[in-house]
């Protein structure tokens, strides 16, 4: 559903959002052994994240990725993988075909729109202060 980029992105994001709340940086390292992601891949995905406002890079040896706390709540997941992938999640055919629309839908056209009605609503209202939260109790994870 979601590019490999874009996965990462949102694993990382959350877990910078984590550190931000107990008032730490992460360091690249840190990310992508939390994450069990390529560190070169993703230092690519936090520069767009950087670049998109979502996460600050602070250079220097404390240096790191944070969030700033009070952006915490206001960040959607939208805003992740807006910056990371673009509105593609939420056009295109369920099927890949070229043409695919309302007047020559493929044969899962109206249960995709439907699907992705739900998908956007979903990304809207979740912010990143809901999944950060939820990785304390203990019952989500970031890697298995």
């Amino acid at each position: 559903m979601f590019s490999k980029a874009c996965e990462y992105g949102i694993r990382a994001v959350i877990y910078i959002a984590q550190k931000s709340l107990n008032e730490e940086r992460a360091s690249l390292k840190d990310i992508t052994a939390e994450i069990d992601s390529p560190e070169a891949f993703t230092a690519k995905v936090l520069q767009q994240l950087a670049r998109a406002k979502i996460i600050n890079s602070v250079k220097g040896p404390n240096g790191g990725f944070e969030i700033k706390k009070e952006d915490i709540d206001s960040i959607k997941l939208s805003e992740i993988v807006n910056a990371l992938d673009g509105d593609s999640i939420y056009k295109g055919c369920g099927l890949g075909l070229k043409v695919c629309n309302a007047n020559e839908p493929c044969p899962v056209h109206d249960k995709f729109t439907t699907i992705r009605s739900e998908l956007r609503k979903m990304l809207e209202n979740t912010s990143l202060f809901e999944l950060a939260t939820s990785l304390e109790t203990g019952l989500t994870y970031l890697k298995r």
